[in-house]
């Protein structure tokens, strides 16, 4: 029998790394840091290890497909699949930060939302019976969402939206951005939100797919907001650690076996929001 095995990307530093941390404490089986900077990947092992942790690493950067299907090619020969999948890493510009919007259009959605896509797109189907997925997003998807005209509102709550029609309007806000007119196609100035919205949208998507392909198999998969975390990424006058932005992830990952909810759900200080 094949130790359980979970693999948190963006695992060395932030909200990664205190996932990561909480779930060496928590978690019965193998929890792999990845990161796609190798140095700074073991780095992070190595303090872990100060902490009396022992996680495993594996390079993953997931802008780079290969990178995604060697490690998936990996995970499967070793442990016959994954059992918990935590899709934590992500960007975003500072509010100082004077790279062009359409820069940070592309940019943004690059990761946050296409490369997450290509780590669901490689990695769902490893995900065992039983397995767990969660989507790291924000309460600004939300927020953002709310500012879209109330036809992207109505197709991104949509009960039918498919994946193929999420990924397009991802791809018109990018193109829209670059000529300038998203605003006049009706969307926000926010490229982190959007990305944000897309992926909790992706998650809803995917969470429906499972229920219908995978009927027998108790996947749970859900999108999160950790919260305003004290990050690199967040600033420091944030009000929450690390460590308690991780509670909702972790809670999420750690499912209880036979538990059938929630699913398909944007989840924050571990309430289903509504979206």
């Amino acid at each position: 029998m094949a130790a359980k095995v979970v693999i948190v990307t963006g695992g060395n530093k932030g909200i990664g790394l205190a996932i990561v941390r909480a779930l060496c404490k928590q978690f019965q089986g193998d929890v792999y840091l990845t990161a796609r900077d190798v140095g700074r990947g073991e780095e992070a092992v190595k303090s872990l290890s100060t902490e009396g942790l022992k996680p495993m690493f594996h390079q993953l950067d997931i802008n780079d497909v290969n990178s995604i299907t060697t490690a998936a090619a990996f995970f499967k020969q070793k442990y016959g699949g994954v059992d918990v999948l935590v899709n934590n890493a992500g960007i975003a510009f500072k509010m100082a930060d004077t790279a062009p919007f359409a820069v940070q259009a592309e940019v943004t959605l690059k990761t946050n939302f296409f490369a997450t896509r290509d780590m669901l797109t490689h990695f769902l189907p490893l995900i065992k019976a039983g397995g767990r997925v969660v989507n790291v997003s924000s309460f600004v998807g939300s927020r953002t969402l709310n500012q879209c005209s109330p036809a992207l509102q109505q197709r991104f709550r949509s009960e039918d939206i498919t994946e193929e029609e999420l990924v397009g309007l991802m791809e018109q806000f990018v193109e829209k951005a670059k000529k300038g007119e998203h605003k006049d196609a009706g969307w926000p100035e926010t490229a982190y939100g959007v990305s944000k919205t897309g992926l909790t949208t992706l998650t809803m998507i995917q969470a429906r797919r499972l229920s219908k392909e995978r009927p027998k198999d108790g996947i749970l998969c859900n999108a999160c907001c950790p919260g305003w975390v004290r990050t690199d990424m967040a600033g420091p006058k944030a009000p929450k650690s690390p460590d308690e932005g991780a509670i909702t992830p972790v809670y999420l990952a750690l499912l209880p076996a036979g538990a059938t909810d929630p699913h398909g759900k944007f989840v924050s200080d571990k309430e289903v929001q509504p979206w």
